[in-house]
């Protein structure tokens, strides 16, 4: 925290503002506004889910409808597509940024069109733990179809591509604000327009979608996603650290490379080249399967109580120890020996197409996604995590392994 978030929350509550709407709403998003540039317009919601969710209802998404959407992501980045009706389409990753494939886009487009009759409503692309996705081969199929791009950037606030932060090159960017993201709002997210016009009508679908009577009247099905004037102070607040922040993140890459760098078989996932500036959310490794962890043999000996990488989420019991698609046992064995050392490293996020809710969708893959999943690992990266606690998450990895090669 800032030690700013107070005073603009005590702000509200002294002037009575305890609302979704307010000086601290309006203020947050000409922050936001001018953090992101390009004469963007943004919109302060409940959440980035909801920011998605509006988005898709502005690019004219209804029933029966597809879009395409990266399959290397959380939920809530094809969640809202079903929300409305329509089909969520996944396309698979490159292994460059990890993100959506341009070349398996477009050949999901023409299959899609051949299948269907019809093209996709519109395409989104993901950030993935903050790396910026191939944006000029997106865009340049996307316009070549006429379809528009709504970027989830909700893990990529403040990324770059050539200097243009992330959310700003389709039509729509989606933020999130969740109590783990660069910034918080403790909950909460905003939607990157182009233009006022598009921002009236996101906020017209955000608040209930009343029309203009001196009673409540409304044609349209709207939505209570605007975000709290107490919410949108905390917001206020981060944003004046938002670029520490950001860089604290990178440093804390380089220190990961510099001590990883002679661990054989362990790889961090860095920035392709100079035109792409992620904001490293969170610091990712991948591990060959030949790398030897000791207990791996016992990996998914036990089943879970509670959620990894998610304090408040309410799960149901495992049916299996196993499911047909899951970390290698030595990635799984290392996350169970940092735990135990008081370390919470994640899983990275489990493909769409293998997750069982989306068995049936249509999905154009070529096994990028399931292989990084398989070995890969998130590695704690936040703005509290110091580089002493690299230091020792480093030497608990090392620790963790059997033998090494280079050491």
């Amino acid at each position: 925290m800032s030690g700013n978030e107070q005073k603009f929350i005590q702000e509200a509550f002294d002037t009575n503002w305890v609302v979704p709407l307010g000086p601290n709403v309006n203020g947050f998003e000409a922050d936001l506004e001018s953090f992101v540039g390009k004469n963007k317009k943004v919109v302060a919601l409940s959440a980035g889910t909801a920011a998605i969710h509006l988005a898709l209802i502005a690019c004219g998404v209804g029933q029966g409808d597809e879009v395409i959407v990266q399959s290397f992501t959380f939920c809530a980045s094809s969640n809202p597509i079903t929300y409305l009706g329509a089909t969520p389409v996944f396309v698979d990753s490159e292994p460059d940024t990890w993100n959506m494939d341009p070349q398996l886009l477009e050949v999901a487009i023409k299959d899609r069109i051949a299948k269907t009759g019809k093209k996709p409503k519109a395409i989104i692309p993901v950030a993935l733990y903050g790396m910026p996705y191939k944006i000029e081969e997106i865009m340049e199929v996307a316009n070549r179809y006429e379809i528009p791009v709504i970027e989830d950037a909700a893990e990529g606030f403040g990324s770059k591509y050539k200097g243009q932060v992330l959310g700003t090159f389709g039509k729509f960017g989606v933020l999130s604000f969740n109590g783990n993201k660069m910034i918080t709002t403790s909950g909460g997210g905003a939607l990157i327009c182009n233009d006022e016009a598009s921002k009236q009508e996101i906020m017209f679908y955000a608040t209930q979608a009343r029309e203009n009577y001196p009673y409540y009247q409304h044609e349209k099905i709207g939505f209570n996603y605007r975000m709290s004037n107490i919410c949108a102070g905390i917001g206020r607040g981060q944003m004046t650290i938002a670029d520490e922040h950001i860089k604290h993140h990178q440093n804390l890459c380089k220190l990961y490379k510099e001590l990883l760098k002679d661990v054989d078989g362990i790889k961090l996932q860095e920035n392709p080249s100079s035109d792409y500036d992620s904001n490293y959310w969170l610091n990712t490794i991948t591990i060959e399967p030949w790398v030897k962890v000791k207990g791996e043999e016992n990996a998914y000996a036990t089943t879970l109580n509670g959620a990894v990488g998610g304090a408040g989420s309410v799960t149901h019991a495992a049916k299996s120890l196993t499911t047909d698609c899951q970390p290698n046992n030595n990635v799984e064995a290392l996350r169970i020996a940092l735990d135990k050392a008081g370390i919470e490293a994640r899983p990275l996020w489990k493909p769409m197409h293998k997750q069982p809710v989306y068995q049936n969708n249509p999905a154009y893959v070529n096994g990028v996604s399931e292989e990084l999943f398989k070995k890969g690992m998130c590695l704690p990266s936040g703005p509290c995590v110091t580089e002493e606690d690299v230091r020792y998450i480093v030497k608990c990895i090392v620790e963790s392994l059997k033998f090494i090669v280079n050491s």
